[in-house]
């Protein structure tokens, strides 16, 4: 029987942290156990947050956040995070990542971190 159960990592994750103590900090880890890190956490301990405020917006990245309803400095992490554009439409922007998924907004996420912030897709997401 498969049992999923998820690590409540009580510190917040910092650039280089020790996963591995703060996951042995926070849980019971027995023999055979498979252990899943998100994007995020991976995310967050390369130092893959970016504050929107030292983004510059290109020419370009202007145009599609005011066709598209989106913060310029966003479409600009986007854009610099891809190797083209797949589809926009309704407001999403698919695209295809440097690593060469196809996702929405490059993977790009503004969840679980604080205001004005965003993670990036880990460098080697593999």
């Amino acid at each position: 029987m498969i049992q999923i159960i998820p690590v409540e990592i009580k510190e917040e994750i910092e650039v280089n942290s020790n996963l591995a103590d703060l996951v042995l900090g926070s849980s019971v880890i027995n023999d055979g156990d498979i252990l899943v890190f998100s994007q995020k956490i991976i995310s967050k301990n390369e130092g893959r947050v970016t504050n929107l405020s030292s983004v510059n917006a290109s020419i370009l990245a202007n145009g599609i956040a005011s066709s598209y309803g989106k913060d310029p400095r966003l479409v600009e992490l986007i854009l610099s995070e891809s190797k083209w554009i797949v589809r926009m439409e309704n407001g999403i922007i698919i695209v295809e990542t440097k690593h060469g998924f196809v996702c929405a907004n490059a993977g790009i996420d503004d969840s679980n971190v604080k205001d004005g912030y965003v993670t990036l897709l880990p460098n080697d997401p593999d």
